[in-house]
């Protein structure tokens, strides 16, 4: 797994046009590599700010937007179109505003496909499992930017400290008993969030400072603070604002010059 990289911003509206300049970078050449790219997404304030940045530059068209497949770290079990589920929230701010191809947005289905969400993770973790290649040495894609909010309490996707879901091998997981609204949850395992080439950790605002430190303390470990066993393949990145860099060490981290 790779080392993490903290890189400092002014503020949350910095953060996220910086990070949406990155995506749009990251994608741009992963296309011209090897034809296409995987993006999984976030919810939350700043995941759902960087979708929108995205939408609102004009950078954007510089990415192939039919030749990018997208997936998400995790959901809420409800209907679709609920404005609780992160798909929701994604599809305003920019999905329903490029031309993607809709049989490249794997979404986590809710209740009102009929399924359980056990059901509903084991069809995701089936979807995976035919988007991975073999050179992606396992049996999920190795997604090439892999976006994760964090919590106060140090979760990521919808893996809680201490929850059964952390101990999971399977590639996506039914979270039930979340101890936020709603309890009920599809989340990506540690292990498939660890496939991805980059995991970027995003986050913003003082009340995350302390998740901050501790996922990036050398001794803090994955089951109590989830955020430190975030990692990527090639390469992982904190991005951060100065109120969520708050705690760490004084020279820790570089500022972002896009």
């Amino acid at each position: 797994m790779s080392v993490p990289t903290v890189i400092l911003h002014h503020n949350a509206d910095a953060l996220a046009k910086t990070v949406a300049a990155r995506i749009i970078t990251r994608l741009v050449d992963a296309q011209s590599a090897k034809g296409g790219a995987s993006l999984v997404l976030t919810g939350g304030s700043v995941g759902i700010a960087t979708l929108a940045a995205i939408a609102a530059t004009p950078a954007r068209d510089a990415v192939d937007w039919r030749r990018l497949d997208i997936w998400w770290g995790d959901e809420r079990f409800l209907p679709a179109g609920d404005p609780e589920r992160n798909e929701t929230g994604a599809r305003e701010a920019l999905l329903d505003l490029v031309d993607l191809d809709p049989a490249r947005v794997h979404v986590m289905r809710g209740p009102d496909s009929g399924m359980t969400a056990e059901e509903s993770a084991q069809a995701y973790a089936a979807e995976l499992r035919a988007a991975a290649r073999p050179e992606d040495h396992g049996p999920v894609p190795a997604f090439d930017v892999l976006l994760l909010g964090m919590g106060p309490d140090s979760h990521v996707a919808s893996l809680f400290p201490g929850m059964p879901a952390l101990y999971d091998e399977r590639p996506v997981v039914a979270v039930h008993g979340a101890p936020k609204p709603p309890p009920t949850r599809i989340s990506l395992s540690m292990p498939t969030i660890r496939a991805a080439r980059e995991v970027w950790v995003v986050a913003a605002g003082e009340e995350k400072a302390g998740a901050v430190r501790l996922a990036l303390s050398a001794d803090s470990g994955a089951v109590q603070v989830p955020a430190a066993g975030a990692r990527g393949r090639q390469s992982t990145l904190f991005l951060l604002d100065r109120a969520a860099a708050s705690k760490l060490p004084p020279g820790l981290g570089r500022t972002a010059s896009a």
